[in-house]
């Protein structure tokens, strides 16, 4: 990791919330607001971009966890913010509380974790899958 890579480092995503974005289960929409899994991906790329400026060139990271409570909707048509801010890095795992916004509002919050390898050693353990 390059130096500077300590707590308190923040980076957001915003992401109109759209119709591809609903929950939809064998092609019919739940509810028409924004999916679990929407909120995740927004969550895990945030995340990312946490670390992504911080990596050496043979360095890459990996998601090997993420908990997050959703506990408010929110419609199509708006746009949420997603804020990750590194909480701890521990040993080669990259720890962001992350957290989704409406506005002021509260959408959701938990908290994801990377693991930091050599990208070589990724590779790996991917071609062996």
């Amino acid at each position: 990791m390059k130096p500077g890579f300590n707590p308190g480092i923040v980076r957001e995503v915003t992401a109109l919330v759209t119709e591809d974005m609903c929950p939809a289960f064998d092609g019919v929409v739940v509810h028409r607001c924004y999916s679990t899994w929407s909120l995740v991906h927004h969550m895990e790329l945030a995340a990312r971009q946490v670390l992504v400026d911080f990596l050496e060139s043979h360095e890459e990271g990996m998601g090997v966890h993420i908990s997050v409570d959703h506990v408010a909707p929110c419609r199509v048509g708006k746009t949420v913010r997603v804020r990750a801010e590194l909480a701890a890095v521990d040993d080669n795992r990259v720890i962001c509380d992350v957290a989704a916004y409406d506005g002021d509002r509260l959408l959701a919050k938990g908290r994801q974790i990377q693991a930091v390898l050599r990208a070589e050693t990724i590779r790996r353990i991917i071609d062996k899958a």
